[in-house]
């Protein structure tokens, strides 16, 4: 069989083309020949592109193959996602690729502004020696005020504390609690206008947001402010914003996206006063390409496997938050823990998460779950797509509920399998610090805490002294070492659960001697493979 052909329509990262793989056969064309791409397109499978490769509706028409459009960044301006989506072709992009990048210019725009940088070094190269001209302004005790408080914001925010400035922020669908612990105080729109020394923007760019800062807002701001966009082009209204610097309502700008890329040669902010402009840097640096080129290969290669595609934004329910992202991994493996545990076929298998991410939409834990259960009982390769049509083939019924109470951690996910004859059998798990370490904390009732690692051997058993010398004996007289083990007991029962994690696979001999000497009610290794 011929392998899909991956078009490359601009100049990626050669990191790229590694993380594609072999298994495809990888062409390239200049996606800004017309000609060119449309003829390309007809045998693609998926395109890659950056922002000068349009793919409007002709475009996508033409990729009869097409399952794919992949956007080695953030930005989607170029890509007609209606026609995309009504084409059945997933949008998939890097938005996370770039959010270094922008963050740390956004911050040398600020310092450039504060200190006239550009200004003086082009003084001083024309041969002049002004220091009293460029006296500037100290960032420490200003008040910075981000509107958008979204992944740069946050950033921007983090960078900024170590200046010891105030941080107001302005964000209608952002938490008090969210803007405490990034340790920033929201306010009105209006009010932040008004008391910041420096402004900078970091909203996605809509019917609403288009202009959001035009004359009236610069008017309300301080004289003595500063106001610096590098997120979308249009948020500050450019022919106000140079009617300001000019009429010195404010005291200075820095722009690095414009309505027009590049902007026109009348463009007023190409002439306007004490204003810092870049031809669109946000994510361009080494770094940033490398992460938006890897990032979309991988997308590229789940899409054409069939697979979830995380950051896809018009198909398997559009994009996943980056705060639920983190636990799909967990939630999947805790799906191979409780097909470890079902001593039978299942009937049900009820999701149920708790904590902060009862406010986000967690639906892909339950193709998660799915795909975890499958994969180590069917002999097909599982899949987030087929996962859901496994289930039902066998009569497995799924639910998913959420809530916003959890008791001992700040969010928790648990997997309820229902057998045929009523039984049950349940695993939970959580992400746990700022490393975000997988854990199993309870197994069918028994509260319990153990990093999620490659082997786990799982022991039911009447509590009594004794016995974790007997496996300890066991496993050490065959070379296999005890990495972390933990005992719970139901004191109610006297019954004692334990769960080890231990070095290597156990041979069955071995754990059916074990269960046996220790009068088990139940013994099994529970494998988990890296997602």
């Amino acid at each position: 069989m011929s392998k899909p052909v991956v078009l490359i329509a601009e100049e990626l990262s050669p990191a790229t083309v590694d993380a594609l793989g072999p298994d495809f056969d990888v062409r390239s064309v200049d996606g800004t020949d017309r000609p060119a791409l449309l003829d390309s397109l007809r045998e693609a499978s998926a395109v890659l592109i950056r922002s000068a490769t349009k793919m409007d509706a002709e475009a996508i028409a033409a990729g009869q193959r097409l399952q794919v459009i992949a956007r080695a960044g953030v930005g989607l301006d170029n890509v007609d996602i209606k026609a995309a989506t009504e084409a059945g072709v997933m949008v998939v992009n890097a938005p996370t690729s770039n959010i270094i990048s922008a963050a740390e210019l956004t911050i040398g725009h600020i310092l450039s502004l504060a200190r006239h940088i550009p200004a003086a070094h082009a003084s001083l190269a024309a041969g002049q020696w002004k220091r009293s001209k460029y006296t500037g302004t100290e960032l420490y005790e200003k008040t910075v005020g981000i509107i958008g408080l979204g992944r740069i914001g946050a950033l921007i925010a983090a960078r900024l504390q170590a200046f010891g400035v105030d941080i107001v922020a302005y964000d209608p669908y952002v938490t008090a609690a969210r803007a405490q612990q990034l340790g920033v105080r929201l306010v009105p729109l209006d009010e932040l206008l008004a008391v910041s020394d420096f402004v900078t923007i970091h909203m996605p760019k809509t019917p609403e947001t288009t202009g959001m800062i035009g004359a009236a807002q610069l008017r309300a701001m301080k004289p003595t402010a500063y106001v610096v966009n590098v997120a979308r082009g249009g948020l500050v209204d450019e022919a106000a914003l140079a009617e300001a610097l000019a009429a010195g309502e404010i005291a200075g700008a820095g722009l690095d996206v414009f309505v027009t890329e590049p902007p026109a040669a009348d463009s007023p902010v190409l002439t306007a006063p004490n204003i810092v402009l870049t031809p669109h840097l946000g994510a361009s640096t080494d770094e940033a390409q490398e992460k938006a080129g890897i990032a979309v290969a991988r997308s590229v290669r789940l899409a054409l496997e069939g697979d979830l595609v995380p950051d896809a934004v018009n198909v398997a329910g559009g994009v996943i938050d980056p705060f639920v992202r983190p636990g799909i991994a967990l939630v999947e493996k805790l799906g191979q823990i409780l097909s470890g545990l079902a001593p039978a076929a299942l009937t049900r298998l009820d999701v149920d998460v708790r904590g902060e991410l009862a406010d986000y939409d967690v639906s892909v834990y339950r193709l998660a779950a799915l795909k975890g259960f499958f994969t180590p009982i069917v002999s097909e390769n599982v899949s987030y797509v087929n996962a859901p049509l496994l289930a039902e083939q066998r009569g497995i019924e799924t639910s998913l509920t959420t809530g916003a109470e959890s008791k001992d951690y700040r969010n928790t996910t648990t997997l309820t399998g229902v057998l045929a004859d009523g039984r049950t059998v349940r695993v939970a798990g959580t992400l746990s610090g700022t490393k975000m370490v997988e854990k199993i904390i309870g197994i069918d009732g028994y509260e319990i805490e153990v990093p999620i690692k490659r082997h786990h051997i799982l022991m039911d058993y009447l509590d009594r002294p004794g016995v974790i010398g007997v496996y300890g004996r066991e496993l050490g007289a065959i070379g296999i070492n005890i990495d972390a083990m933990q005992v719970a007991v139901d004191e109610s029962t006297g019954r004692a659960l334990s769960i080890l994690t231990v070095s290597d696979p156990v041979p069955d001999e071995v754990l059916a001697r074990i269960g046996a000497e220790i009068q088990a009610d139940r013994i099994l290794e529970l494998d988990v493979t890296e997602i």
